[in-house]
């Protein structure tokens, strides 16, 4: 019988299945779960950060991070997890970065980018309820593995199934 520490809710394993991570047994997604999230939490820190403090340049440094997150396979936090968090853990390198993560990545550098200009041209208002529907939308990825950005992406290039 398996460890019940290496099992893995069907709500969590849809959830990561809807972020792209198909094809992993469910020990694989069990053990990439919190890395996965690891990146997510800490631009969403950043990002809170920004916002609280009314920082442009760290919401500007989140808006790189982000950007940083679109091209390559693993996003830049993936790289500090894997090469040094992991290993204090004692789990896994965590698989590259799917579509909807990138794609994710995407959405939230337009978002921050827009939530700059305007808190940097004075439109306080709009440009905190805009940071602050983002930082919502990022805690649910980063508490819940809720990644509505990736909802948008499958639903946007689903593939017709015959």
């Amino acid at each position: 019988m398996e460890n019940k520490n290496n099992m893995i809710s069907a709500v969590c394993k849809k959830r990561l299945h809807t972020q792209g991570y198909q094809g992993y047994s469910d020990r694989e997604l069990n053990d990439y779960k919190y890395g996965i999230r690891f990146a997510y939490a800490l631009c969403t820190t950043l990002a809170g950060l920004g916002l609280v403090l009314s920082n442009i340049t760290l919401l500007i440094i989140a808006a790189v991070i982000a950007l940083a997150g679109i091209l390559p396979p693993y996003h830049p936090f993936d790289y500090l997890y894997n090469h040094a968090v992991r290993h204090i853990l004692k789990k896994p390198k965590i698989p590259p970065r799917t579509n909807q993560g990138r794609f994710a990545c995407g959405v939230a550098f337009v978002w921050l980018t827009i939530t700059i200009y305007l808190l940097y041209n004075n439109h306080f208002i709009t440009g905190n309820i805009l940071g602050g529907i983002l930082l919502s939308v990022a805690i649910l990825v980063s508490a819940m593995d809720i990644c509505i950005p990736s909802m948008v992406y499958n639903f946007l290039f689903r593939k017709e199934k015959h």
